[in-house]
């Protein structure tokens, strides 16, 4: 149930839902599909996108032999560990969960308390920038790089609880090497960030500040 190619990136994050009135064989067959297409949606996803409750998921989990979301980002994780060059996998803001030196990565966070403003419970905006900027260093394919440039735009606030997943993908490159990376981000079905980052590989001897995007 891992993720392939680059050509499965967007299907892997698919935001389509189900038939309604599905039975119990053809819910669970469209089950491990939506499971394949995208490994880290949760039982409380699951079940919204169904249209059943958190325990009919969990069961037909079971039944099907399907690990919970925990032990699936795990398993898709320790795949993507020791392929990074930019940055230590410490310093990347979420969990690598899917890369491709050069081509794309895909990285989750879960929002808590500490990242939001106390009284309004909204996640402040450095964490969700972190996260972004983060994954676009990552997916390059090189030993020591920075941002140049950030051209960013906050779509809708995000509320603690929310899981944000990230995805990076490498547009094009400048004339003087400079990759340029998109970065999405959604909460659930919704896009909640986007960003494009001109990122200069050091070790490329690329210097200055670039322009934008």
């Amino acid at each position: 149930m891992a993720p392939g190619s680059k050509g499965n990136v967007d299907g892997r994050l698919s935001r389509a839902a189900p038939p309604a009135g599905l039975s119990r064989a053809a819910r669970q067959a469209c089950l491990v599909q939506t499971l394949r297409d995208n490994p880290f949606l949760t039982d409380e996803e699951l079940a919204e996108r169904f249209r059943v409750s958190v325990a009919t998921i969990r069961l037909d989990r079971m039944r099907l032999g399907i690990p919970a979301v925990r032990e699936r980002v795990r398993a898709v994780a320790e795949r993507v560990h020791g392929r990074v060059r930019s940055l230590p996998l410490r310093e990347i803001v979420g969990e690598l969960i899917d890369l491709e030196l050069g081509r794309f990565g895909i990285s989750i966070l879960q929002t808590t308390p500490e990242m939001a403003f106390e009284r309004t419970r909204i996640v402040r905006s450095q964490y969700i920038l972190a996260q972004a900027d983060s994954l676009a260093l990552a997916v390059v394919d090189a030993e020591l790089a920075v941002t140049s440039v950030a051209n960013v735009k906050y779509k809708r606030p995000v509320q603690v609880g929310q899981r944000l997943v990230a995805k990076a993908v490498v547009l094009r490159h400048r004339k003087d090497g400079s990759p340029v990376v998109l970065v999405q981000t959604r909460a659930g079905d919704e896009t909640v960030f986007r960003g494009k980052f001109v990122v200069q590989a050091l070790e490329a001897g690329a210097g200055g500040a670039g322009r934008e995007p």
